[in-house]
């Protein structure tokens, strides 16, 4: 296990970079979440990200199975002692107003106590999730992913886990600055999802 600690605020400093894709002119106006929501959903796998609609590829068979083999685990976990909802599928998370950014998340958990038990509501949720887990593809750069995990923790995500495929490795990043990093003979704990939940790391990857 390798554990990295830095200040909360150096971290979100150093990740609060956009992406590639958002420098374009000011000038531009800037579309709030109402704003992207009455776009036509015209099958393109997309995020907005500080007022700015930003196209992603879609993601691998690889990817799914990562993020289903996370998923199944946590849900069958959550079931069974009344922990709150797990969704996955980019379910979507708003992270910021004024420039309104709303992100996608690979998977993510909601205890009770932020969702109450009953079926889901049907529009976006105004609070967000306590675990986000995302699952980095070969197209994704590590500067734009840690931007996103920086906005999980700044809009009030306990725990941000990033399994990445080429590594074997899972990465845990919270609000107090702390980073640590899992290889795939080590055991991933979410104690922010569950006292008792563990998983082997190279289980997620199997």
């Amino acid at each position: 296990m390798r554990r990295l600690t830095m200040q909360p605020e150096s971290f979100l400093s150093r990740t609060a970079t956009l992406p590639p894709k958002l420098n374009m002119s000011i000038a531009e106006r800037l579309l709030t979440i109402e704003d992207y929501l009455a776009q036509p959903d015209d099958g393109r796998r997309t995020e907005l990200v500080r007022g700015q609609i930003v196209e992603m590829n879609l993601p691998r068979p690889k990817h799914g199975k990562i993020c289903q083999n996370i998923a199944a685990r946590m849900f069958l976990h959550a079931d069974e002692h009344q922990l709150g909802h797990v969704v996955s599928n980019d379910a979507a998370i708003i992270t910021s107003r004024d420039p309104d950014t709303m992100r996608g998340a690979d998977v993510a958990f909601y205890s009770f106590r932020r969702v109450p038990a009953g079926p889901m509501p049907d529009g976006y949720l105004d609070v967000v999730p306590e675990v986000a887990i995302e699952v980095r593809s070969p197209d994704d750069r590590w500067p734009a992913l840690l931007a996103k995990v920086a906005e999980y923790l700044n809009a009030g995500v306990e725990v941000v886990v990033v399994l990445d495929p080429d590594s074997r490795t899972a990465r845990t990043y919270r609000p107090n600055g702390d980073i640590e990093m899992l290889g795939d003979k080590q055991t991933l704990r979410l104690p922010e999802f569950s006292q008792l939940f563990t998983v082997a790391v190279a289980a997620l990857f199997a």
